[in-house]
């Protein structure tokens, strides 16, 4: 019998009702209810079909483990309970298995925790993805841009302590397996009116407290700032401090996250200093003074602050301090300059504040948009994430709640069409009849802000852009003239007289009644906020900056470039923006997560019903849970289905054999189900009422417990059946054994007697043959013995004569020596005299001399001119002579050694020299190259035919002739080329076709580049402007490196009479067209065993690693 597969379900162990379709009652307290029961008890998703609800917890939960990963990883949708990590799955199987682009629209107000979802999607998707180098540092490229976004585009407000106040909408682009290739990034309307101004209890952007928090006092005294907040006019005192926020781990956390992203370190330095000069901005204040023509004029009070920030920036201070003072205007051929009064000048400067940090914002985007976009041309498949403003309903509502909440109603819209276009795709592809669903359509709404002729945004435009005297009064009476009978615009000042006794709605005020609900906005500051005026003079001022950075983000501040055509104004733009956003969500198959924030307090365990209530509704759940329930509340796959109710009918249990459509079939037939509650579907079963599905997981319940005594009841007979025969079967076991062990003890006993009396036969045997034996030795030694005795006698005596013999022919020699050596002293004893001690003196010194030579000539060392060895001194007053003689030995020795050179091994022993001076002790490939020679002509140019057309190619003698390896700058991938050096050019050719691909004169050839590292990495630098350099420079690989490079030095100091410089450091530039790219070598381990590998870390960064 086939082991049972037991699957989980959303409906198992079900705290409330994990899908609010299954919800019944369906209104708005049973909704509450159920949510905050969930919530209660740590379940902070639940379903309406396909959409995530998210609460936000306000504290950490154990549900985003790596092992929670595995557990939703390749899982049925409604398979487990409801989780974020369900839903990222689903969508990037869709994207991985079907091919379909996918969308993640997160939604919320502020503090509903939008943020933290959309790191969830990505840390999941980054968690399930493929595996390898590339595509982990793709990963964590995308992942540590989160950082960096954050820190400049978020801040605490009274709602959230880290409250996006920008849109951003990243695609995420992916290969045909499913590994992610890169990424682009999109970010709409930065609220940089908080640059200037904080509402009370709030704090500007992250990045300004991190600075001053986490840098060091070397740091912040380049960038002239200092750690007190209260320095700083565009810093909220009130909340500078936010608890549990560590502002100075936080900045090293984003710098080493643009390290990671991939900017350079001259970037990250302008970018701080971008931030400093915001900062120091806000302290810059204004004095009026009276001109003689009787017009008033500004002056700044303190300099200081000027020119420190015109330190940062490289701007001209005069330049700088008159464009604060004054403003030019230009119509045709005609310029107009006009003073400013201090509150103008406090207006451009405020100006030029939110500009410079919203352009610094932008590039940013950009530049990380350039690190982390897909560098392949293939085809991607995309995932995209919105992580947007929420609906926003404060006190005082200005342009950008406006801005917002317009927004907002574009994403309900396109909401409810998709979820209905969902909704019918599944009935037409089941085969179930569609009927139409009533629901509030609120185009009408979003028609009313944007219409091209009578929308309010066009309203505002056309306001601003009109002559004459231009307020946000006027702007009031035109929206009363033209959408007074507007259905859900509201004002006290229009025509309808339904509002003129409202006294909830002030006359400086309108409102709109959104999806949402009523929300009434301040007129005050459209205008102004629409137009997003920055003076000319001030443009044109950032362009003149020294600094690199500024001057890129004021490029209309050319004056070769001046446009007299007024920039499209902030609405439009934001307007344009979300067309595009709204065109691109609309060819992607969607996904929403709706996030609800529990409480204003940001606590956990507290569940505020009113706040959770007003959210539902300005979310539309309840409408969107209706939508659904409007045709079958509950739908699943046959096959799900059948494995989980076939035990409640007979036919089907315990195993169906026939197609899973038929046995739900005879399931439901047999459960006597009504025909009007559920429809068969081509794949799926639908249920239109929730009752009878709760009716089935009560009938499954209540057979399980039926099954559950069925199986122990077989169970125990099972246990105790087998008891039994185990204990029999033990039993004649044991029976068994004993018997064999009884009959081993009786033969042992009988086997140990007949032994006992076989031994004592055996020994009187033995006695009796050793007694006879013992009795003729004794008589054969008696006889040995008398015959020894005999022998010994006879010896003794032939001894003693010999003995007496030998001492008389000693005695006659031992006379006779004595008798000549006295004859011969006789006869000497006349010659000795005086001088005899001379004469010995000399014979000994003599005989000394002649045995050190000897000696010496035994000893010699080898020839080799650096053979240190020498004999050691034998006498001490040798001392001079054995140090003259060793000079003398060393000196003819090389000259022998000289003496066979041919004019070929000089010049090899003249370029070893010249590698030694230009690289001893200064690069590590240089003592293994001492003992190989330079042989120049590797390649047998001349000899192989393959090469015939590459000889006729070149007419000049060729002094190197080399296989060497070209770095792509794109990849890191190396190409082999034939490198050919001659007396007055460098040639590379292709090595397969011989064809010259480059050609350079020596005296283009600027310098060499190397690291000081075991590789063979090095890149030839050309004259900036020669011909040759169209393309860069050369990034090379050889295994013959010192040779190429000493002789690369040599035949240039012959030809141009000029020193080529060879430049040794671990990280250089490299010139590639009109880029130059860092190369950097680092130590590491290789999995190609000792070979330095060359990897491309981003646009303009090559790592080599040598092991």
């Amino acid at each position: 019998m086939a082991k049972m597969e037991v699957k989980t379900s959303l409906l198992d162990d079900m705290i409330g009702v994990g899908d609010m379709v299954l919800l019944e009652p369906l209104d708005e307290d049973s909704f509450i209810n159920n949510l905050k029961k969930r919530f209660d008890h740590n379940e902070v998703y639940t379903y309406i079909g396909s959409v995530v609800i998210s609460i936000n917890p306000y504290r950490s939960l154990p549900i985003y483990t790596p092992e929670k990963v595995e557990e939703y990883r390749n899982r049925n949708f409604y398979e487990l309970s409801p989780h974020i990590f369900a839903l990222s799955d689903e969508a990037y199987r869709s994207l991985r298995d079907q091919d379909k682009d996918q969308c993640i629209l997160i939604t919320g107000e502020s503090g509903a925790g939008k943020t933290e979802a959309s790191k969830l999607v990505m840390s999941y998707v980054a968690a399930v993805c493929g595996k390898g180098a590339e595509v982990n540092q793709v990963k964590e490229q995308l992942l540590q841009s989160n950082p960096v976004l954050e820190a400049f585009g978020n801040a605490k407000t009274v709602r959230n302590d880290n409250s996006s106040r920008f849109g951003k909408y990243m695609d995420i682009e992916f290969d045909f397996k499913g590994d992610p290739l890169g990424g682009v990034i999109s970010n709409y309307l930065l609220e940089k009116s908080r640059v200037v101004k904080q509402p009370r209890g709030e704090r500007n952007f992250h990045i300004f407290y991190q600075i001053l928090s986490g840098a060091s006092e070397d740091f912040l005294c380049k960038l002239k700032l200092e750690q007190d907040f209260s320095r700083y006019n565009y810093l909220g005192l009130d909340s500078a401090k936010v608890n549990g926020v560590d502002d100075a781990a936080n900045f090293r956390t984003v710098r080493n996250a643009m390290q990671i992203v991939g900017f350079m370190d001259h970037e990250t330095q302008s970018v701080f200093e971008v931030v400093a000069a915001v900062l120091k901005l806000g302290n810059i204040e204004f004095k009026p003074e009276s001109r003689v023509n009787g017009l008033d004029e500004s002056k700044i009070k303190d300099k200081n602050e000027l020119k420190e920030i015109c330190e940062l920036t490289g701007i001209d201070q005069s330049v700088l301090e008159r464009a604060f003072s004054f403003r030019t205007v230009e119509a045709k051929q005609e310029k107009v300059s006009t003073t400013l009064n201090v509150a103008q000048a406090y207006y451009a400067r405020d100006a030029l504040a939110k500009n410079l940090y919203s352009r610094l914002f932008s590039w940013l985007v950009t530049r990380i948009n350039e690190s982390i976009k897909a560098q392949t041309k293939v085809r991607k498949k995309v995932m995209g994430v919105l992580d947007i403003y929420g609906f926003e309903i404060f006190e005082d509502n200005s342009f950008e709640q406006f801005i917002i909440n317009y927004c907002n109603e574009k994403l309900q819209q396109i909401f409810i069409e998709l979820t209905l276009k969902e909704e019918q795709e599944e009935y037409i592809r089941e085969g179930i009849e569609w009927t139409h669903i009533e629901y509030f359509n609120n185009a009408i709404i979003c028609d009313l802000i944007e219409n091209n002729q009578t929308g309010i945004l066009a309203m505002l435009d056309e306001e601003c852009l009109r002559p004459g005297t231009v307020t946000d009064d006027t702007f009031l009476e035109k929206l009363n003239q033209v959408c007074a009978t507007h259905q859900h615009f509201e004002s006290r000042m229009s025509k309808c007289s339904r509002f003129l006794n409202d006294t909830t709605l002030p006359h400086s005020c309108f409102r709109i009644q959104h999806y949402a609900g009523k929300v009434m906005y301040q007129v005050e500051g459209f205008v102004d906020k629409n137009n997003d005026l920055l003076y000319r003079d001030l443009s044109q001022a950032m362009w003149k900056a020294n600094h690199s950075l500024i001057k890129a983000l004021f490029p209309e501040g050319n004056p070769a470039k001046i446009n007299l055509k007024r920039p499209p104004t902030a609405g439009s733009q934001f307007k344009a923006s979300v067309a595009t956003l709204m065109k691109n969500l609309q060819t992607k198959n969607p996904n929403y997560i709706r996030c609800i924030k529990p409480n204003d307090k940001k606590a956990a365990h507290i569940f505020n019903d009113a706040l959770v209530c007003h959210q539902i509704r300005y979310l539309g759940l309840l409408e969107n849970v209706r939508v659904r329930r409007a045709g079958y509340a509950f739908r699943q796959a046959y096959e799900p289905c059948l494995e989980r109710y076939k035990m409640l009918c007979k036919q089907t249990w315990p195993h169906w054999r026939g197609p899973a459509r038929s046995g739900v079939e005879v399931l439901f037939n047999e459960l006597e189900i009504p025909e009007e509650e559920f429809s068969f579907g081509r794949s799926k079963i639908f249920i239109r009422n929730p009752r009878t599905l709760f009716k089935l997981e009560e009938l499954r319940k209540q057979r399980l417990e039926d099954l559950a005594t069925l199986i122990e009841k077989i169970y125990r007979g099972w246990k105790c059946r087998t008891r039994f025969l185990l204990m029999k079967k033990s039993q004649v076991v044991i029976a068994s054994w004993y018997r064999r062990y009884a009959q081993q003890k009786k033969y042992q006993k009988i086997k140990s007697s007949a032994i006992i009396v076989q031994s004592y036969i055996r020994g009187w045997k033995a006695r009796k043959l050793l007694r006879e034996l013992k009795h003729q030795r004794r008589c054969n030694e008696a006889a040995t013995i008398i015959a020894a005795y005999w022998h010994g006698t006879q010896a003794r005596r032939e001894l003693k004569r010999l003995k007496e013999e030998a001492r008389r022919k000693h005695a006659v020699a031992v006379i006779w020596a004595y008798w000549l050596g006295l004859k011969v002293r006789r006869e000497y004893r006349k010659f000795f005299r005086a001088n005899a001690g001379r004469k010995i003196y000399e014979f000994t010194l003599q005989r000394l001399m002649q045995k050190y030579f000897l000696e010496m000539k035994n000893k010699m060392p080898s020839l080799s001119p650096i053979d240190k060895n020498w004999p050691a001194r034998p006498y001490l007053f040798l001392d001079s002579t054995h140090k003259e003689l060793k000079r003398i030995f060393h000196l003819w020795r090389c000259k022998k050694y000289r003496d066979q050179f041919t004019d070929q091994q000089k010049l090899i022993y003249e370029e070893k020299l010249e590698a030694s001076e230009l690289f001893k002790d200064k690069k590590a490939l240089y003592p293994a190259s001492v003992g190989q020679p330079f042989q120049g002509a590797y390649l047998e140019i001349s000899k192989n035919p393959k090469y015939k057309k590459l000889k006729d190619a070149v007419d000049e003698k060729i002094i190197i002739a080399e296989v060497v390896n070209k770095i792509n700058r794109a990849n890191g991938k190396a190409t082999s080329r034939i490198f050919l050096l001659t007396k007055n050019n460098v040639l590379l050719a292709d090595q397969k076709s011989g064809n010259i691909k480059s050609e350079v004169p020596l005296g283009d050839v600027t310098k060499v580049s190397m690291s000081s590292q075991n590789d063979g990495f090095f890149a030839v630098h050309l004259k900036e402007g020669s011909g040759a350099a169209g393309k860069g420079d050369f990034l090379l690989s050889s295994d013959h490196l010192i040779e190429m490079a000493t002789k690369l030095y040599r035949t240039t100091l012959s030809q141009t009479k000029q020193k080529l410089n060879i430049e040794i450091s671990d990280e250089f530039l490299v010139q590639f067209r009109q880029d130059k790219v860092c190369v950097k070598f680092i130590q590491g381990s290789q999995k190609n065993g000792n070979i330095p590998t060359c990897k491309r870390k981003n646009n303009r960064l090559l790592e080599v690693a040598v092991p």
